[in-house]
């Protein structure tokens, strides 16, 4: 198979690096084009010496007609900026991988309120599909636009999803306790991811409304067939670069015991590469999974009561940003799944 040309719009933030790091060392992968405003004419490798030997690019002003000459372009933007290009874009053939939240929601009202500007697309929209691939895979393999989860919602809908296709769980009670390194706020200075701010510290933040409620909400609604999902979701900030951790609380409608409760779950993941549902009595911790594209899950019902239990981690910045992204790029142009997301976690 030839090399997939692709192009990167928007490389200097952590999802940008990232996805040139795993790129690096895909078989298949040729980046003929990354850019940044602020930065147009600086080498890659010197704004990452990590890359020195792998990438001669620099980076360079957005060019519409070099962006067109790729297979697919990545978009690891800030929220608006792939919305702006992409009908272009999929009119001349590119196909399109969003790492922001232009086309995560459906409801376009919606999405409007949470993100406070006008959507500038919407004739795409019936062009996108979801790039969750243990809920979506016949569907990536034809898109022109994918829409690459959250890092918090692919988490929370992975641990949900047995459940909710069991039809075991109270629709109406769901909560996800989610908590996060400080690389999910981003690589531009704020004062509250100040090494000062954040070292020594936990705290929640997003209580009142997190603009990942809604793309959670509308993913478990569709996986409970379209009945209505009530969530209580709350995210926290915690003293670590990578990682996510999420703690998930539903109550149970069926007298499910433990045993049955890990077999569903061993069931519903067997087949998935980037899955690995952990061993009864065990529990997963974000270092299993830090540079990998890897979710490792375990399920619990403590005490034998009637809530169950489900802890659920990813690196929020591979399964929960770029290597998901990849992993969909894979999908979309036939190759195996795991081309290129091989990397085992860092330890320690």
């Amino acid at each position: 198979m030839k090399k997939i040309q692709i192009g990167i719009v928007g490389g200097t933030g952590y999802t940008g690096v990232e996805l040139l790091r795993l790129l690096a060392n895909h078989p298949y992968a040729d980046v003929k084009v990354i850019t940044s405003r602020s930065e147009a004419g600086m080498p890659v490798a010197d704004m990452f010496p990590s890359l020195r030997g792998r990438f001669k690019l620099c980076f360079s002003e957005p060019n519409m007609s070099e962006l067109k000459a790729c297979d697919i372009v990545f978009f690891a933007t800030p929220h608006g900026v792939a919305m702006s290009l992409t009908p272009e874009l999929i009119e001349a053939g590119v196909r399109v991988i969003d790492l922001a939240a232009d086309f995560r929601l459906n409801d376009l009202v919606v999405w409007q309120e949470w993100y406070d500007m006008e959507h500038t697309c919407p004739q795409v929209m019936s062009q996108v599909v979801y790039g969750l691939p243990e809920l979506n895979r016949e569907k990536i393999k034809d898109a022109k636009i994918i829409a690459n989860p959250g890092c918090y919602p692919t988490a929370i809908q992975l641990g949900f999803k047995p459940l909710l296709k069991a039809g075991i769980i109270d629709l109406a009670h769901l909560v996800a306790d989610g908590k996060s390194g400080v690389s999910g706020a981003g690589r531009g200075a704020k004062v509250g991811s100040l090494s000062a701010e954040t070292s020594e510290s936990f705290k929640a933040y997003g209580i009142s409304g997190h603009r990942h409620l809604p793309e959670i909400a509308e993913g478990l609604t569709g996986m409970a067939q379209g009945k209505k999902v009530k969530l209580t979701f709350v995210p926290h900030l915690v003293p670590m670069i990578r990682g996510i951790e999420a703690t998930l609380y539903a109550k149970l409608t069926e007298d499910w015991s433990q045993e049955q409760l890990q077999t569903l779950f061993e069931k519903e993941y067997s087949q998935e590469p980037f899955v690995d549902v952990m061993p009864a009595g065990s529990l997963p911790d974000t270092r299993m999974v830090k540079g990998s594209n890897m979710c490792r899950m375990a399920v619990y019902r403590p005490a034998g009561g009637d809530v169950v239990v489900v802890t659920s981690v990813i690196d929020n910045l591979v399964k929960g940003a770029s290597g998901q992204a990849i992993q969909n790029m894979n999908i979309m142009f036939g190759l195996d799944e795991a081309c290129g997301l091989e990397q085992l976690a860092l330890m320690p």
